[in-house]
């Protein structure tokens, strides 16, 4: 529930908004393995491959009317052009018969080049403001990206930390949904002052639900 909104959070990392039938993922990151490759620092070249099958497998589970991907959807500002054709062609068929919006990130400022779509720096859809990086200042209904939340919780002796979906009833912040992205402790000081400390619930992706902890049950 954000803002008098309800959605699924899906452990895939995906947000489904069904009043709305709008599908929201962040953060994907394609070509981070081949932009880390130009600098000669070299990953398996697997990640496209491997976000762009996550998509498909949630697109084909909700069939959004609408998917808004909240920026950082390429890892730098060429890495929509080096987008292997394969790989170009799978994204084609995603996006086809349904509306795709990008938001513009920090990494890819731009429009994806020779991508369909439409591009925005921000988006106001009624009450609910969809942009890549959070406000600073307290925003009712924002959904933003950027930050890759990840929440920590440990158990008999055991600690687990896993990306997550982090809110406050008032934002949302989402999870990163690239394959190579990464996460960010939400208790770190990059998330201080962006939510109530009252209220701020992280729901912690598993492997086939989402798991809800309040902030007494969360550890740096």
């Amino acid at each position: 529930m954000v803002a008098g909104h309800s959605g699924v959070c899906d452990p895939s990392g995906a947000l489904y908004l069904e009043s709305d039938r709008i599908l929201v993922v962040s953060d994907l990151h394609f070509e981070k393995g081949s932009s880390f490759a130009r600098r000669g620092m070299m990953l398996p070249p697997y990640d496209t491959a491997t976000t762009l099958a996550a998509l498909a497998k949630i697109v084909a589970r909700y069939n959004p009317l609408c998917v808004i991907s909240l920026g950082d959807s390429f890892h730098d500002g060429q890495a929509a052009a080096r987008l292997p054709a394969v790989y170009a062609a799978e994204l084609a068929i995603l996006m086809a018969g349904r509306e795709w919006i990008w938001i513009t990130g920090n990494h890819d400022p731009e429009h994806p080049a020779d991508l369909p779509g439409e591009t925005f720096t921000e988006l106001a859809l009624g009450n609910l403001v969809f942009r890549h990086e959070p406000s600073r200042s307290p925003f009712s209904g924002e959904i933003a990206g950027h930050l890759h939340p990840a929440a920590k919780v440990v158990r008999r002796g055991q600690s687990v930390q896993r990306r997550c979906f982090v809110s406050d009833r008032s934002r949302l912040i989402m999870p990163a949904f690239g394959a190579y992205a990464g996460g960010m402790n939400i208790l770190g000081r990059a998330f201080h002052g962006l939510f109530d400390a009252q209220t701020i619930t992280a729901y912690m992706l598993g492997h086939a639900r989402v798991y809800p902890m309040v902030r007494k049950a969360l550890f740096l």
